[in-house]
Formats: structure tokens, C-alpha cells, sequence
């Protein structure tokens, strides 16, 4: 059976800071606002290009990673959430054939083929003229089942420069130049140690977004690239499985404001589909934990470029430190650990966090852990286990920080396998109901941790805790 999801395009690049995301945020600003309903997706675990993906559609936009989500999960994700889609775009991360192999395994590339996706090519031209021909022609004919369907000019230095570019391309290739965008301020989004400033922390989000769609807009052939999005062929339809609702009997608060950010939508999904209420909270602004919650998730963030007014909420940080202390389940991811601890230090400023965990999040100048990582559960991991074991679960991990000066043995709920995590191949402390880790979790395929951990509040509040799990008590700090 065949079937005709939304038009879809595949952006990416010949290598990373090309501009891309920013190109992409733009095409998908200008698409929405000629009225069409754009679906962005992002491939790869990133948290900050999907903020400003899903700010620029006002749709959330999801992410397709092969180092989480099997493949065919990938397809059936991509097929159900486009259906009600005018067009889709697919951001690719990295340059278009760089892989984790030889062979380019996860790959935006072999993403595009495994979602018959054409591909739009975003080329810094900086310094460039007749030198695109060779690059152009070298990517159509590297791996040829993946459909190089048109150029975007970037970085343009002016309309001599960009005469000359779309005659060679012409020339020599063939292919379609969609648009050529000229190196412009205009076309920048505020960077730091991350990367991208995210969405949800720029206060200006909504201006550079409009900058961005403007620039786009007048520089970029709207119309012949919805042309070769409507091109895409018509594909299998991959069964989408049914997601039975259960009847929410928890409510888990979600830290969710300037400081913290990174969260999966399906994750928050997972947990409503899982019996959750969720309530989003602001650690920042609201004066006090709610006493009916049942449990609480801290994602990812900069709670580091807001520490002083995280520290500043002093009764926000004890609410959920006695609560913690009293039992109530929390499960924390990286920037979650950060504000958990007792303090959060960058060069000579130290600010106090909310001290559950005995030790200080110091900030590095370099990356204290990035990329993928992979994970064993110990005896230790407090949620549901899995039915087949804990095995070896996939994650993700990207920060600056490390816990250090921490006092006290506390048991550690994952051995890791591949990654830095906290430390001698340890991740996941565990005191009391508390699991704070600096990897993050997606939960799909083989990491349900969503459902796993509200099976784990409704066991506590009902008084049924997993058996073994540690009850480890923390010193109030002097």
C-alpha cells in the first residue's frame, strides 16, 4: 500500500556552521507565513535547533535520531506527525555523508534516503566561485540514490559574487539554485559555549525570527522550492501503533522557563500517555513548589546563565529540596543535576542551587562529556526494570560541567559503557527517590524511561516503593 505524506525536503550541508539552521528557520518562518502548516524535523538529539524550529512553525517540532530510534520507528514518526502537514522539513545535523562509520551509518544522508526525501544542499560560498562545481558534482555523485534536488546559495559577499556563483552552477551542474542569501547580520542568531542561544532563554526570539523569515523570504524562490517538495515520490505506508491513554491517577510537576528547556515533546507525551498530569513550573519566577505533586522531572538547560536568579528563588529551591528529602520521586537530566546541587560555580561566581546532592556543579571551558552514550542499569536503578534486563541503553550527553567536591558514597544507578557521565564510568546518582544524571534519555524504542518512571510515583505514592531501592539521607548543608 502507498500512500502521499507531506511534501518533504531534507536540508543540510557540506560541513557544520554553514548557516544552515539558520537558513532552515528562516524557510520554515516564510513557509508558515504564507499560510502553510510546516512540520520541522531535526535529525540527531539536539534540544536548541528544534526550539527555534517549532518557535518558527508554531508546531513542536521533533527530532529523528538512529542512535535512539530504529529505523522503522523513524518512519512511522515521520509519517504520522506530517500527515496533517502542507510540507515538511527535515533539518540534518552535521554535513550531509559525515556519519559514525566508514560507511556514513546515521547519516543525514541515509536518512533522506530512508525517508525518499529530497535534498536541499545550504553551501557557505565564503571565498567560493568556480570551486562549487567540484563540490556540487563530487555530493550528487557520492552515494547517487540520495537525491540532490537543489542549492541555496549562503554567505553570499554580493550580486557580482552571486552572478558568478549561479553561472558556474548552471554551467556545470545543473542543478536548481533556489536562492542566494547574502552574508548579513540579519541572518545570525546569538551564539555561546552550546552553541545556539536557545528559543525559550532569547528574549528577542521572536524579532530574530521574523529577521530571518524576511531575509529568506526576499532572497529564496518560496515557490520552486515547494515545487520540488511536492516532487517527493509517493511511499509505503509503515503501521503507526495505537497509543492507549491511561487515566491520569499522578501529577508530575516539569520545570520548564529560561533555564531549563530540553525537553523531547513525545517524552512529555509519553508521560501523559503513562497516567501523568503534568504541571509546568518555573523555577525562576514561582515562588513555591505545588504540595499536590506526585513527582518531579528536571530536563536540560543553562541553569548556568541563570543561576543568579535561580538562586535568588530561595523558596522555590528549599520547597523542592525538603520535598526531595521527604521522598518525593524526582528524576533530573544534566541541567537538572546542575540545579540540584549545591552550588553552581563558573570562574569566580558561585551561586547556591538547591543542595539535595552534596556537591558543586563547576563549570569547564571545554566539554566535560559530549556526544552519544551508552549506559548499563545497576542494581542501583530505582524505576521498574526492563523486561529483558537492563542491557545497554543509548543516550546522549553535551556538557561543560562537572560534579566535583561531592562528600559522601551514594550508589549510582548506571555503569557507563560509552561517555563521560559523572564520573569512573558512573551516571545516575541516587539519594532517596532522586535520580540526577547528565545523560539524556529518549523515551522510544529501547529507553521507555517515561513510563518506567511514572510507574516508579505511582508506586511511591501509593506507598508500594520498588523493592531494594536506596534510601540515601543528605546532611542539611551547614
Amino acid at each position: 500500500m502507498t500512500s502521499r505524506p507531506a511534501p518533504r525536503l531534507l536540508i543540510s550541508a557540506a560541513h557544520k556552521s554553514s548557516g544552515k539552521t539558520t537558513v532552515t528557520v528562516g524557510l520554515a518562518a516564510a513557509l508558515a507565513a504564507r499560510g502553510l502548516a510546516v512540520q520541522a524535523f531535526k535529525k540527531g538529539p539536539d534540544y536548541i535547533d528544534p526550539l527555534w524550529l517549532g518557535a518558527a512553525t508554531g508546531r513542536a517540532c521533533r527530532n529523528l535520531d538512529f542512535h535512539t530510534m530504529p529505523p522503522h520507528l523513524i518512519r512511522s514518526t515521520f509519517e504520522r506527525l506530517s500527515r496533517d502537514a502542507d510540507i515538511s522539513l527535515i533539518e540534518g545535523n552535521k554535513g550531509l555523508y559525515d556519519g559514525v562509520d566508514l560507511e556514513g551509518q546515521g547519516s543525514s544522508a541515509k536518512l533522506a534516503t530512508w525517508l525518499e526525501a529530497p535534498v536541499v544542499l545550504v553551501i557557505d560560498t565564503s571565498g567560493m566561485t568556480r570551486g562549487i562545481a567540484p563540490l556540487l558534482l563530487g555530493y550528487r555523485a557520492f552515494e547517487p540514490e540520495v537525491r540532490i534536488a537543489g542549492v541555496i546559495l549562503n554567505k553570499v559577499s554580493g550580486p557580482r559574487h552571486e552572478k558568478k556563483l549561479r553561472e558556474v552552477v548552471a554551467h556545470y551542474t545543473g542543478l536548481p539554485v533556489l536562492g542566494a542569501i547574502a552574508r548579513s547580520a540579519d541572518m545570525e542568531i546569538m551564539e555561546r559555549h552550546l552553541g545556539l542561544v536557545p528559543a525559550n532563554e532569547a528574549d528577542q526570539a521572536a524579532i530574530a525570527i521574523d529577521r530571518l523569515r524576511d531575509c529568506v523570504a526576499r532572497q529564496v524562490d518560496l515557490d520552486a522550492l515547494v515545487a520540488l517538495a511536492n516532487d517527493s515520490p509517493a511511499t509505503e505506508v509503515f503501521p503507526t501503533p495505537a497509543v492507549s491513554l491511561q487515566v491520569p491517577d499522578i501529577t508530575i510537576g516539569v520545570i520548564r522557563d529560561a533555564a531549563f528547556g530540553f525537553y523531547y515533546p513525545d517524552d512529555l507525551e509519553a508521560l501523559q500517555a503513562a497516567g501523568a498530569e503534568l504541571v509546568m513550573l518555573d523555577a525562576i519566577n514561582d515562588p513555591h513548589l505545588p504540595d499536590d505533586l506526585d513527582g518531579l522531572f528536571v530536563g536540560g538547560g543553562f541553569p548556568e546563565t541563570q543561576a543568579s536568579l535561580l538562586e535568588g528563588n530561595a523558596g522555590f529551591r528549599a520547597d523542592l529540596r525538603a520535598k526531595a528529602q521527604a521522598g518525593m520521586p524526582v528524576y533530573a537530566e544534566c541541567g537538572g543535576l546542575m540545579y540540584l546541587s549545591r552550588a553552581i560555580v563558573w570562574g569566580c561566581d558561585r551561586r547556591a542551587m538547591v543542595g539535595l546532592i552534596p556537591g558543586d556543579a563547576v563549570m569547564h571551558k571545554r566539554p566535560q562529556g559530549r556526544g552519544y552514550v551508552r549506559l548499563r542499569e545497576t542494581d542501583a536503578f530505582p524505576w521498574p526494570r526492563l523486561e529483558d534486563g537492563p542491557g545497554v541503553l543509548p543516550a546522549h550527553e553535551f556538557h561543560y560541567s562537572r560534579l566535583e567536591n561531592l562528600e559522601g558514597d551514594f550508589p549510582f544507578a548506571y555503569e557507563v559503557v560509552r561517555g563521560a557521565g559523572i564520573g569512573d564510568h558512573r551516571d545516575g546518582l541516587v539519594i532517596r527517590n532522586t535520580l540526577a544524571t547528565y545523560a539524556h534519555m529518549r523515551s522510544v524504542g529501547p529507553t521507555p524511561w517515561a513510563p518506567r518512571f511514572a510507574a516508579f510515583v505511582r508506586s511511591v505514592k501509593r506507598g508500594t516503593p520498588v523493592a531494594g531501592l536506596p534510601n540515601v539521607n543528605v546532611p542539611a548543608p551547614a
